[in-house]
């Protein structure tokens, strides 16, 4: 049922979706519901030095972009790949994926939650196999809806979707060992003691370590990418970069931080379309300034 839901509402012309997006936004905005809250609270944390008033057209304008996000991907996720495809234009760097891959060296794809990284997943199947970890849903049939809409990805067998947890981090070191790429959402907050404090907008947050342990015992080539929407909404512009090499180091912090700081890069470039509804910084060390009593309200 939630998958015929999103089917049909899928069909309506992207204007219309956008429409949809923007009732939604204000609905968050109006009736200063969890999303709202938690994205004025990230981008307060994010740009503490921006007027007050700048800060909150941001705070529109990211509510927008997220609201258009979630009914984009419902058309991305029920129309044919091909259909999706065609919103698309190659911007730069989408030859370093074919340097990586011909490197024979295993290739890391970090996609942060910038612009729609669901029609990026689409877009990478139909140049290569791939294998996405995702965190499982709580719900069982939220997970089984997921895994129906991705399986068609660019076609039978060229996506496989990893769980995130012990088996699936084995699976990802082996197929990297063989020269496969791999798709992992570096800005993902790990699980109450898994990550390591790093920077990222000069803000403690608890950062993932598995991107760093990947590239630094398989040799993998490590690459940011993401799809921007263009500034008219009626389409997508790929980006692709290397992203810095201290993030193979041995040392974790060193490693975080640089993914962080190539993450914070490229969100600054258009920070409207990253997702701030994400609560980034809910986890932090003791004696924070960032911390409680800062975020209660967001939950």
């Amino acid at each position: 049922m939630l998958y015929w839901l999103a089917k049909l509402i899928g069909l309506l012309p992207m204007s219309a979706l956008h429409w949809l997006g923007e009732r939604l936004a204000a609905f968050w905005l109006r009736g200063n519901r969890r999303e709202s809250r938690v994205a004025l609270r990230s981008l307060e944390v994010a740009f503490p030095q921006m007027p007050a008033a700048e800060r909150h057209a941001l705070h529109r304008a990211a509510l927008q972009s997220t609201g258009w996000q979630m009914f984009e991907t419902l058309r991305i996720w029920t129309r044919p790949v091909q259909q999706n495809l065609r919103l698309l234009h190659e911007g730069s760097g989408s030859e370093l994926l074919d340097a990586a891959i011909a490197s024979g060296r295993g290739v890391i794809m970090a996609a942060p939650h910038h612009g729609n990284w669901e029609l990026l997943n689409q877009w990478l199947a139909t140049r290569t196999t791939l294998a996405i970890l995702y965190a499982p849903p709580e719900s069982a049939r939220v997970e089984a809806f997921l895994r129906r809409v991705r399986k068609a990805q660019g076609g039978e067998n060229r996506v496989e979707q990893i769980r995130a947890e012990g088996i699936g981090i084995r699976q990802l070191f082996k197929r990297l060992q063989e020269g496969g790429v791999v798709g992992i959402l570096p800005d993902q907050q790990p699980k109450q003691g898994d990550g390591i404090w790093a920077p990222f907008f000069g803000a403690p947050a608890s950062t993932m370590t598995l991107i760093g342990r990947l590239a630094e015992r398989t040799g993998a080539v490590v690459l940011f990418a993401w799809c921007e929407r263009n500034a008219d909404g009626q389409g997508f512009t790929l980006h692709m970069q290397a992203a810095p090499e201290a993030i193979a180091a041995r040392d974790p912090l060193v490693s975080a931080s640089a993914l962080n700081a190539g993450i914070e890069a490229l969100v600054r470039r258009n920070p409207a379309q990253y997702q701030w509804t994400y609560k980034r910084w809910s986890q932090q060390p003791e004696g924070s300034a960032f911390g409680n009593p800062y975020w209660p309200d967001c939950y």
